[in-house]
């Protein structure tokens, strides 16, 4: 529970200085989503949705909608007092009545139904941003978890790298890295895509790779902690080729930029620079801090002022498109920010494979 108690003192620090009573952090099954209620919890949603309540003072409780009596193994909750409500939004209501409740999921996880049976009961304040700020330093216990996450990742792009040559399908391609990611303990904890074309697709049978794609792959280690790690493979077009100058600029940049007292702002221009001075739009947000949950804030954007400090680990993935709109590169990586500065976890040249 060492590490348990971490995590709750850390939560309960940031809902000391927002006046807040307890957290309630809401979770579903669907992928990216449910680490939240892992990372307070140890328990792991495989169907349905389940919540996590942190209160000021006192123990915390993990709620579950009763009519699917099972939405995991219940035995892997650190927590003890495990409900199972008809209505979670009722027992919560009754649990919470007159409080001041940061929530985590108000806007995308909790459901309808629930909302409707606390709304005028509990005063319920969007928490996400919060929550994920006290959670985004990783403690030596979560960095090993990350680096083993890494690791199944990178091992999972050198199987698609060896798989693939042009005129295989994208299902064929992928399948030696999905292998490889359940044998390695990943479970259902995967989003992996490539990229053929305009956009992301599901790796089908019917897709056939030419001589450049682009895997996305994003995966989780038995420890929980989501990472992105990909190179582009094949032969680049001239215009390609160019973006693929700009990313060498941004990975060496990126290595400086990475430094406590950093802002996320003050990281987004360092590692952008190399795309806009070449004339390139960035599409996708050029990084994020990553965790349990597959997308955490910080982002690292334009305008957002959050000091980087040690121990915090961010998915960089600029997203640098052409200026006619017509080409793009995306390759991932996982960094982790040390008191000398930005440390790529995978250990991937730069390049295009």
């Amino acid at each position: 529970m060492g590490e348990l108690a971490r995590r709750y003192a850390r939560v309960r620090e940031a809902l000391g200085r927002e006046g807040l009573d307890a957290a309630l952090v809401c979770g579903t099954e669907y992928t990216g989503f449910e680490g939240q209620v892992t990372y307070l919890s140890g328990f792991q949603i495989v169907h349905r949705y389940a919540y996590v309540l942190l209160p000021l003072e006192g123990e915390p409780a993990i709620v579950f909608p009763s009519e699917a009596r099972y939405v995991g193994v219940h035995g892997t909750s650190q927590i003890e007092d495990q409900v199972f409500a008809d209505q979670p939004g009722v027992w919560l209501a009754h649990r919470l009545r007159g409080q001041r409740v940061g929530v985590y999921g108000l806007d995308y996880v909790m459901t309808v139904r629930d909302f409707a049976a606390m709304w005028d009961k509990v005063e319920l304040v969007p928490w996400d941003l919060e929550f994920d700020h006290a959670r985004a330093v990783k403690s030596e216990e979560e960095l090993e978890s990350v680096r083993d996450s890494v690791r199944i990742n990178t091992e999972g792009f050198h199987a698609f790298r060896e798989a693939y040559e042009p005129g295989r399908t994208a299902a064929d391609v992928l399948a030696p890295a999905e292998r490889l990611f359940v044998e390695q303990g990943c479970g259902r904890l995967t989003m992996n895509m490539v990229l053929v074309g305009p956009e992301f697709a599901i790796a089908r049978d019917d897709l056939v790779l030419q001589d450049f794609c682009i895997p996305s792959l994003e995966v989780a280690g038995p420890g929980g902690h989501w990472v992105e790690v990909s190179r582009a493979l094949g032969s680049p077009s001239r215009e390609v080729g160019r973006m693929l100058e700009a990313y060498q600029d941004y990975f060496e940049a990126a290595k400086s930029a990475l430094e406590p007292g950093a802002t996320a702002h003050d990281v987004h221009r360092a590692v952008s620079k190399g795309f806009l001075d070449r004339g390139y739009h960035l599409g996708h947000v050029t990084g994020h801090s990553i965790g349990m949950t597959m997308i955490e804030f910080p982002k690292i954007g334009e305008g957002v002022e959050t000091e980087l400090e040690a121990g915090m680990v961010f998915s960089l993935h600029p997203h640098v498109i052409s200026e006619d709109g017509r080409e793009c590169l995306y390759m991932q990586d996982t960094w982790l920010v040390t008191s000398d500065g930005g440390e790529p976890l995978a250990g991937l040249p730069m390049q295009i494979f």
